[in-house]
């Protein structure tokens, strides 16, 4: 069994937020691994924390509306 196959196999196994957490996890593997990416985006170590940390909360309502604006913009 190649390591491909292997991780494809724990994958599988897990429920749905953790596979996307994986996919994320490699996306980020991946932009690391081209020269000069990372050092270029500055602040993307900090993107995938903050798209991690807020994964499946898209789905959540919000707790404000527009009349919790103190302004609004056009």
């Amino acid at each position: 069994m190649t390591t491909a196959q292997a991780i494809a196999q724990h994958v599988l196994e897990l429920p749905e937020a953790e596979q996307r957490e994986v996919l994320d996890f490699v996306e980020f593997l991946e932009a690391k691994a081209k020269p000069g990416v990372l050092r270029e985006r500055g602040g993307a170590w900090s993107a995938f924390a903050l798209a991690a940390a807020m994964r499946g909360m898209e789905d959540e309502p919000s707790p404000y509306t527009t009349a919790d604006l103190k302004e609004t913009f056009r």
